[in-house]
């Protein structure tokens, strides 16, 4: 696999799991009772930008390692899902 490839599928699966961690441990300013003027009450209290991007990084990792032993060194891909459609042949 091309390193390039490599980085792009990483890349993919760490932004949506960005997207699936974000809300984890997410305190909202209504809930802290403290709501700055000019904002609205779902922002959050106190972002944690760096803590965010740590277990982001590390869940991907997570994933993007399964994802590489199932496909490239086992040889698992799309063609070994079971088909649920009729094959009209």
């Amino acid at each position: 696999m091309q390193l390039f490839s490599i980085f792009a599928v990483y890349f993919i699966v760490w932004w949506l799991t960005l997207f699936a961690v974000l809300p984890f441990g997410l305190k909202t300013q209504a809930e802290a009772n403290d709501v700055v003027p000019g904002s609205v009450e779902s922002a959050p209290a106190r972002f944690r930008g760096g803590r965010i991007v740590l277990i982001t990084t590390l869940v991907s990792a997570v994933i993007y390692s399964a994802w590489y032993v199932l496909s490239v060194r086992l040889g698992y891909g799309l063609d070994s899902l079971p088909q649920f459609y009729p094959n009209y042949e």
